[in-house]
């Protein structure tokens, strides 16, 4: 009942939360089901949107595969990035587990602190784990590009979006050499930012 009632007010098409039951199904969970602490001061909203670029990077972490462990990683990464690194919030607008879901970071619209001179007008996207060596799952591509084509079809990204490699702009090895070689091939790839 509490996932029907929250799909019905939600601005998103789907029910955040639900489990997928096919490959079209898009699951996004929220920062109240992952636990996240509040901003420490308002967010503050890009200023190009829908957003012309979207960077996708790793958390250069541990592997996530089940819902537990995801959340368990996110929380560690909001936990680094306020305390440590001291920023408002957790850097990522969105992060995506290897169990298929995608988790809500900063949110859409939302300037992150993930690509330093592309924060006001790109979205970022971190693949849980380490991708240097390995390749991220199946699942977790699938449900990356899912979450794009959403994304694209909710207006939340600029028709001709660039889609870009945090190495491409940022002093990084980030998003790792195996999850870089595979966004090459994804649609929206641009080789020049």
């Amino acid at each position: 009942m509490k996932s029907a009632l929250f799909c019905i007010f939600t601005t998103f098409s789907i029910c955040l939360g639900a489990v997928p039951d096919n490959e079209g199904d898009v699951v996004i969970v929220n920062r109240r089901e992952w636990g996240a602490i509040r901003p420490k001061h308002p967010p503050t909203e890009l200023e190009t949107l829908p957003p012309n670029y979207v960077i996708i990077t790793h958390t250069a972490s541990g592997i996530c595969t089940t819902k537990d462990i995801c959340v368990f990683h996110v929380r560690n990464i909001q936990e680094i990035h306020t305390k440590q690194y001291g920023w408002n919030d957790i850097g990522y607008n969105f992060l995506v587990g290897g169990d298929g879901n995608v988790y809500e970071g900063r949110g859409w619209d939302i300037e992150g602190a993930h690509t330093k001179a592309y924060n006001k007008k790109s979205l970022g996207i971190a693949f849980i784990g380490d991708f240097t060596y390995k390749s991220p799952s199946q699942v977790q591509i699938d449900a990356a590009k899912r979450f794009l084509e959403f994304g694209f079809k909710q207006n939340k990204l600029a028709k001709g979006y660039k889609l870009l490699g945090s190495r491409q702009v940022s002093n990084t090895r980030s998003p790792g050499n195996k999850l870089y070689e595979i966004i090459q091939s994804w649609e929206h790839w641009s080789e020049n930012p």
